[in-house]
């Protein structure tokens, strides 16, 4: 494999979502909608946990978590998209395309990290309620989030310095919205073979381990709440994990469609990036919300809506 000292592509540039002229003052307001939703909504969600007190548990503090890196995910591309939309500006220096897929891939790691995290949680209070509050502590919640972002950075870490060890000498028209490990590795100037290989085993091991572990514990939690004698503890328990569960679902799938097919270049991978970058940080705080009615509560208190509070 080549060494990066033979690079000389200066700058990228991001040719962007394909769409007609016309369009791209339309889809410049909808992302633009979309992202201040994203930012707005998953802030609402930190702002609330921080504030009442009834929130300050496990399952809500990796819930913050969450929001953080759902926020700061659509942060590293979409404002990009949105200048490629109205300004034509479309190019990313090559240091900015380092940091985009570092970032990116530091944040989506630690993401998939925590929805195992997540599960696990779900696991210890339903299937070890007993139990629970001795394991999972304030100071073994740190640690395990702690973990998450380290796991992350790990991880970014290798995939970022692996592609660009490539020599990258032309063409420098990146064909995707945003600086990601297929997109930059039909740019390299070397055989991308074992990179290729590297990207399918590391992100396909993680992926489905960390993916296998969640359905271990949701197993074992079907398992725990079928035995629930009361209707309403079913629904209620049901219903908190129904949640995490379509968000792991709707994370996890468009990923392993991009990430497991590295040589694709589909017309379809762009609008499946789209989705999980850009509508999968909006949908978490509308599906947590919605399904939560503690989060719904804590929601009316921190609006000044009166409820009436258990004696």
């Amino acid at each position: 494999m080549q060494s990066g000292n033979q690079t000389s592509v200066l700058h990228f540039i991001l040719v962007g979502l394909y769409h007609p002229p016309q369009l791209g003052v339309l889809l410049f307001l909808t992302f633009l909608v979309i992202y201040l939703l994203t930012v707005s909504g998953n802030g609402l969600i930190i702002l609330t946990v921080l504030v009442d007190v009834r929130l300050h548990r496990p399952m809500y503090w990796f819930l913050c978590h969450l929001s953080f890196l759902d926020m700061t995910i659509s942060s590293a591309i979409v404002p990009k998209m949105l200048a490629g939309f109205l300004l034509d500006s479309r190019a990313i220096s090559f240091g900015g395309c380092v940091i985009q897929l570092f970032s990116f891939h530091f944040l989506g790691c630690t993401e998939c990290f925590l929805y195992t995290l997540m599960a696990y949680d779900r696991f210890l209070a339903i299937c070890k309620p007993l139990h629970y509050a001795t394991i999972m502590t304030q100071s073994v919640c740190n640690y395990l989030a702690f973990g998450t972002w380290l796991g992350g950075t790990i991880h970014s870490l290798f995939q970022t310095s692996f592609i660009f060890r490539l020599p990258f000498c032309g063409p420098n028209r990146v064909d995707y919205f945003f600086c990601d490990i297929p997109a930059m590795l039909r740019l390299a100037c070397a055989d991308t073979t074992i990179n290729e290989l590297v990207t399918f085993v590391d992100i396909g091991f993680l992926a489905l381990t960390c993916f296998m572990l969640i359905l271990t514990s949701y197993g074992y939690i079907v398992a725990a709440i079928l035995r629930i004698q009361s209707a309403d503890g079913r629904r209620n328990a049901f219903s908190t994990c129904a949640a995490h569960l379509t968000v792991v679902i709707v994370y996890y799938v468009p990923c392993t469609f991009i990430y497991l097919r590295p040589r694709s270049q589909e017309p379809l991978d762009g609008v499946v990036a789209v989705f999980y970058t850009v509508i999968t940080p909006l949908l978490n705080p509308i599906i947590y919300t919605l399904r939560n009615k503690e989060m719904k509560a804590a929601l009316r208190r921190l609006g000044g809506l009166k409820e009436v509070q258990p004696h």
